[in-house]
């Protein structure tokens, strides 16, 4: 099935204007609505640490502080959504809670689209980055450098529900691409899987995919980014957060290696 919505939530920063292109070209791609969103500071997140502690005034400015920034940030993500030569672009700009109205349009999206930044954890957006990938499990798409929907992509297999649930959902931009190729570390994990049933699930949608082991041992997140690199993918596909994610936070993890290097654009499904 193709995608019908793509959602790019914006910040007025200087990375909207990269995440519009490249949610742009993607939309594009399936004739999608780009529905640009632009999720402000929200000044309820701010009074629960405002007690009796804080004086009137300092409330008052605090706030007043917020609501400029949020105006201002409006302003520009509109003006950088407004630049967009899409046809079917449309902004919106959150009212309070914003966090509740992000993840509400989040649901009715088949793709979002992050910079890589907030998958970085860093900036405005980090926090609902990853409360979008786990808390919503919504297909999400950090945009880097060098995407184009028809070029070559990869996907990162271990025969986890993870990594099932995002190639299932990537299958419409899997199907888009000029190559696909599996990228699999069969002695890197506990489970027994066989790559090649992946393959012949994705024959089955009519996408050509071949397979490439990594049989070294060690930790796989490494070898499956220069792998992808070698083969020139613009993408990868990947499970995301596979583990509990205090687990994930402390160990570290495939996901974070992913989001931490500086590599293809990344489609996540947790």
């Amino acid at each position: 099935m193709d995608w019908a919505r793509i959602m790019a939530p914006l910040t007025g920063g200087d990375g909207d204007r990269h995440v519009i292109e490249t949610a742009a070209h993607l939309a594009q791609t399936f004739d999608a609505e780009l529905a640009c969103v632009h999720a402000p500071p929200d000044a309820a997140d701010l009074i629960p640490w405002m007690g009796d502690g804080f004086m009137g005034g300092v409330q008052a400015t605090a706030i007043e502080s917020i609501r400029q920034a949020a105006e201002e940030g409006a302003r520009l993500a509109k003006a950088a959504a407004e630049a967009s030569p899409y046809p079917r672009t449309r902004f919106q700009t959150l009212d309070s809670p914003v966090w509740t109205a992000l993840a509400q349009l989040s649901r009715l999206s088949d793709l979002v689209v992050f910079d890589d930044t907030a998958a970085k954890g860093r900036g405005p957006l980090a926090e609902a980055f990853q409360q979008i990938v786990i808390d919503e499990q919504r297909p999400t798409l950090v945009a880097r450098p060098g995407l184009k929907a028809n070029g070559v992509a990869a996907v990162a297999w271990d025969g986890g529900k993870e990594a099932s649930r995002a190639v299932r959902t990537a299958v419409p931009l899997l199907a888009k691409a000029s190559e696909v190729v599996i990228l699999s570390a069969p002695a890197a994990v506990s489970r027994t899987y066989e790559p090649n049933d992946l393959a012949a699930y994705l024959a089955a949608r009519g996408v050509k995919a071949r397979v490439q082991l990594i049989s070294e041992g060690g930790d796989p997140a490494p070898r499956l980014l220069k792998a992808a690199e070698s083969a020139g993918a613009g993408l990868l596909v990947a499970g995301a957060f596979g583990h509990p994610r205090l687990q994930e936070f402390i160990f570290g993890g495939a996901t974070r290696a992913f989001l931490s290097a500086a590599g293809p654009s990344l489609f996540l499904s947790h």
